[in-house]
């Protein structure tokens, strides 16, 4: 085996053996916060989803629709249907504007017209579990009237949406440095306590969470009805009660509480179930995933490889990798070849400027030895005749019949080169004598 086997060999097993480490090596702890019903990660909720129906005594129903098109058969108001692009054009512009000072610019909080309350057996409820609720106009619409008419909704989010805060009249505010002792120091936790006795005595005194799980709280405001159930340290709501019309609506303002790292941990799993406990049970519960998930098949094309972070990494550079290929094979792969003009051909120059120098020099014996030599050596490698002793008889015979010129011409052109290698000076007619008769040798053996 050649020694570029080996090395092509040894390349071939550090790949498998870099593929089988990247296959089994430990997955790293995904601990984005997706709130999603079938995330096992810390921060999702597959263990709540899982158990609520056990905790509430009743079916647990996904919902991935808007919450206009989930209850618009029951709750919506039909006079709206046709507007509803307009409304939720007018809330997206709402949610992007900053909070003013002034209240008299705050638009209307929204309010439902009373209706008449559900019997108990058609009731239901509706669970939100985000970081960040957001709801149009045309969709709190239906969702007040769903609760108006005596059905219960349950809110945790770090943030809600404003038209909520208004027609609720609450405010959250963040927290991020609290006093441990009385002191100045800040604290990495917060502690939770529920309000009600029974579920304190069944659940627990005090809950303790990381501060930045826990950070945000519930105010009421002028006209608020906001009704403490679970507060910190300081008495600030964390979860609260707010009737309105018929039903209730619970808010808490810790999301984080309800994930599966919280509620499979001893010291805080309670806490979860104490809250939820405030549903009544046995009524079927609507558990929404639109807002973390979207519309259910309506995915994306490669929701295949950008839910794993190794197959979005390489989708990413792959796009990368064709975007520059593109890029520098778009442009010419060689420069411009620029015309040059061709090389004189200075041969017949050379040779003037060297008969020149012959000439200067009245040596033409020098020369004459030169043509009588390159007239021998065509001799050799045309007629393949040795020429070492021109007066032979045989060899001037054979080259007379090979070129094909008359014997006497061969005789009297051998004579005059014999004559010129041993004549001391050679004329200038002497030398053109000699190369007139060359070439016409020459001329006559073609």
């Amino acid at each position: 085996m050649t020694t570029f086997r080996w090395y092509l060999l040894g390349l071939v097993a550090l790949f498998v053996g870099y593929v089988a480490l990247e296959y089994y090596r430990p997955k790293p702890i995904d601990w984005t916060p997706t709130f999603r019903n079938q995330d096992k990660i810390p921060y999702g909720t597959y263990v709540l989803y899982q158990t609520l129906p056990e905790v509430l005594g009743a079916r647990v129903q996904p919902v991935r629709l808007p919450i206009y098109n989930q209850l618009a058969d029951d709750y919506a108001d039909p006079a709206e249907a046709n507007e509803l692009e307009t409304d939720e054009l007018e809330a997206e512009e709402l949610e992007m504007e900053e909070p003013k000072a002034d209240t008299a610019a705050l638009p209307a909080p929204i309010v439902a017209a009373p209706l008449t309350a559900l019997p108990l057996a058609e009731r239901s409820q509706y669970v939100f579990i985000h970081s960040e609720f957001n709801v149009s106009r045309p969709d709190l619409h239906t969702l007040l009237r769903y609760v108006a008419r005596g059905n219960t909704v349950f809110i945790a989010a770090n943030e809600f949406s404003r038209v909520l805060r208004d027609t609720l009249h609450f405010s959250t505010r963040t927290f991020l440095a609290q006093d441990t002792l009385g002191n100045a120091l800040p604290s990495d936790s917060v502690t939770l306590r529920l309000l009600a006795p029974t579920l304190r005595r069944a659940a627990g005194p005090q809950f303790r969470y990381p501060l930045l799980n826990a950070s945000t709280r519930l105010l009421n405001d002028s006209l608020g009805q906001l009704q403490p159930l679970a507060v910190d340290a300081r008495n600030r709501p964390v979860l609260a009660r707010c009737a309105y019309g018929h039903g209730y609506f619970y808010l808490s303002s810790v999301p984080m509480a309800f994930t599966n790292y919280f509620v499979l941990r001893p010291q805080t799993s309670d806490f979860a179930y104490a809250a939820l406990s405030y549903l009544p049970a046995g009524r079927t519960t609507l558990w929404d995933e639109y807002q973390k998930q979207g519309r259910e098949g309506q995915q994306s094309l490669l929701r295949v490889l950008l839910a794993h972070d190794s197959l979005r990494v390489a989708y990413y550079l792959f796009c990368v990798g064709v975007l520059l290929f593109m890029v520098f094979e778009a442009r010419r792969r060689q420069r411009i070849i620029p015309v040059l003009r061709p090389l004189p051909n200075t041969t017949l120059l050379f040779t003037r400027t060297v008969a020149s120098l012959y000439r200067q020099g009245s040596n033409h014996a020098l020369i004459a030895e030169k043509k009588i030599d390159l007239f021998l050596d065509y001799v050799r490698t045309r007629f393949q005749e040795p020429t070492s002793d021109l007066n032979d008889e045989a060899f001037r015979e054979r080259v007379a019949q090979k070129a094909g010129v008359p014997r006497p011409q061969v005789d009297a052109l051998l004579r005059r080169i014999n004559f010129i290698r041993t004549a001391p000076a050679v004329s200038d007619q002497e030398l053109l004598r000699l190369s007139k008769e060359l070439q016409q040798f020459k001329r006559s053996s073609r």
